[in-house]
């Protein structure tokens, strides 16, 4: 999967949430962010120390009784490189999910060679009320990533 040149979203990318729907998120020392997905990412490019800007993705879900990966949402990380919507409000369903990320793209539009041609975070949900957050820690020869807050 490929975004745009120019672009920090691909054409899949979530629609907003009305303001009615969503609720505020108020952390210390951050600015308020809509909350619009029980489900989040965040890349950061650990090579540059910076967000991986541009980044796409792709949600799935396994289904079928493990034996098909159906395809959720498309898009692409922000400047903050965050994906904050990968799922609207009331969509999330206890399950196995997939995050696909497309990392021999970024990295060769930054000039740079590297190891992993795509990073899959496989995990499961069991509660369709709490959050997911999966963040990214990304290099060109190796990535980490753990359940966030």
């Amino acid at each position: 999967m490929r975004c745009p040149p120019g672009t920090s979203r691909s054409p899949q990318a979530i629609e907003p949430v009305s303001s009615g729907a969503a609720s505020r998120l108020r952390t210390p020392g951050r600015r308020m962010e809509p909350v619009s997905s029980p489900l989040t990412t965040h890349v950061l490019d650990t090579a540059s120390g910076l967000p991986a800007q541009g980044l796409c993705l792709h949600l799935s879900r396994l289904e079928d009784h493990g034996q098909r990966w159906t395809k959720l949402r498309g898009s692409c990380t922000d400047a903050d490189g965050r994906c904050p919507g990968l799922l609207p409000l009331g969509q999330m369903r206890a399950g196995t999910y997939k995050l696909s990320f497309d990392t021999e793209s970024y990295w060769k539009a930054r000039g740079q060679d590297s190891f992993y041609p795509y990073v899959e975070v496989v995990f499961t949900i069991t509660s369709e009320t709490d959050r997911f957050h999966v963040p990214l820690l990304l290099s060109p020869w190796s990535y980490t990533t753990y359940r966030g807050s």
